[in-house]
C-alpha cells in the first residue's frame, strides 16, 4: 500500500475509515523512515541529510513508532 491508496479512505464520511487511513499512513511512513535510517547507516543515501545522525532523534522516533505498532496492531 502507498500513501495515495489511502486518499479515498480519508475522504470517506465514516470516521472509522479515517482512522484506518491514518493507521495505514503512519505504518507507511514508519517503514519509509526505517528504510532511510538503514540506508543512512550503511552510507547508501542518495542525498546528504541536514541533521547529524549522531543526535539519534529519528531513531528515538522510530523506536516509539515500533512500540505503538506493537501495542495497537
Amino acid at each position: 500500500m502507498k500513501l495515495k491508496d489511502t486518499i479515498e479512505m480519508m475522504q470517506s464520511e465514516d470516521y472509522k475509515e479515517w482512522f484506518k487511513a491514518e493507521y495505514y499512513q503512519l505504518k507507511i511512513r514508519t517503514e519509509k523512515l526505517k528504510s532511510i535510517l538503514d540506508k543512512w547507516d550503511a552510507g547508501e543515501l542518495s542525498f546528504k541529510p541536514t541533521c547529524p545522525r549522531k543526535h539519534r532523534l529519528l531513531s528515538v522516533l522510530l523506536g516509539s513508532l515500533f512500540i505503538f505498532f506493537a501495542n495497537y496492531s
